[in-house]
């Protein structure tokens, strides 16, 4: 498949199996970041978008498909190919699941016919649709952008999760996330979580206490640790850490940077914690890590 991207880092993908692909985009650069990529008219697109927003451009640009945070699209035209032409603006995230129709005919029995393009008369038919993300899904995707288990679990990982992802797409009762997730009932609650969130990014080189955190957002310190876990599957500082090590990690990949200036960028005050922590979320020192990339 070619692929081009414009930002190191950007764009990472991983293949579950033939015809079965995750591919991640994490722009944190200052400025919107181009990727395109070859997609055949044999596979249905999923695109999540965790954070930010993108845009897809079909037809040389003149057709386009804006993707907001916390939703997402489907797309699929059996017709003709859809290559991927995406704008992803600064500080996003997306997701994208891309598998051939076979194999999605394969996950589902015949008895599925909810699933609307799955049906005889429209499997030769273009197909597209948003929507938005449910809390649970939202979870799925941060787990899978803030991957931090050993790099020979990764595509056993990648692929229980997109699978969940895909259920969870699919399933949606307006009361699922409220018997899964209680808390969540109160939309205030995820409100002020995701304030929260935004807080800690922001200012992640000197971060507030947890106490100050939930007196800010206006939470009580148990249920912004409890709201904080459903929401972002992991707790607040885990969650910074595998931030800034990501920010760290694209920082020295532009060449922009020194390893002590990136330290300081994403609040260590010495470049021997830095080197310390950078080690033990990617196994290497930063050093180590740049050379890699000549």
């Amino acid at each position: 498949m070619e692929v081009k991207n414009n930002a190191l880092s950007l764009y990472e993908e991983t293949e579950i199996e033939d015809g079965f692909s995750v591919l991640k985009f994490n722009n944190e650069s200052q400025e919107p970041q181009r990727v395109t990529r070859e997609v055949n008219s044999s596979f249905i697109q999923f695109h999540f978008c965790a954070k930010g927003s993108a845009v897809f451009k079909f037809n040389d640009g003149n057709y386009k498909l804006p993707l907001q945070e916390e939703n997402s699209l489907l797309l699929y035209n059996p017709q003709r190919d859809l290559p991927m032409n995406l704008d992803v603006n600064t500080d996003s995230w997306v997701i994208s699941i891309l598998i051939s129709i076979k194999k999605f005919h394969s996950l589902f029995s015949r008895e599925a016919n909810y699933i609307t393009f799955l049906s005889d008369e429209n499997k030769n038919r273009k197909y597209y649709k948003d929507g938005s993300l449910t809390p649970s899904m939202a979870i799925v995707l941060n787990q899978l952008i803030n991957f931090n288990l050993h790099p020979s679990i990764k595509p056993l990982y990648f692929k229980g999760k997109a699978y969940e992802l895909l259920s969870l797409y699919f399933n949606r009762p307006t009361d699922v996330d409220v018997e899964q997730c209680p808390f969540l009932v109160d939309e205030e609650n995820v409100i002020k979580i995701k304030k929260a969130k935004e807080i800690i990014l922001a200012r992640m080189a000197e971060p507030p206490t947890l106490q100050e955190l939930s007196e800010e957002v206006g939470l009580s310190l148990n249920k912004l640790k409890e709201g904080f876990k459903q929401i972002y599957g992991d707790s607040v500082y885990s969650f910074l850490f595998d931030y800034k090590m990501e920010v760290a990690r694209q920082l020295l990949a532009s060449g922009s940077h020194n390893v002590n200036e990136v330290g300081l960028r994403v609040g260590y005050s010495t470049a021997s914690h830095f080197i310390s922590a950078f080690k033990k979320q990617f196994g290497t020192t930063p050093k180590k890590y740049i050379q890699s990339l000549v």
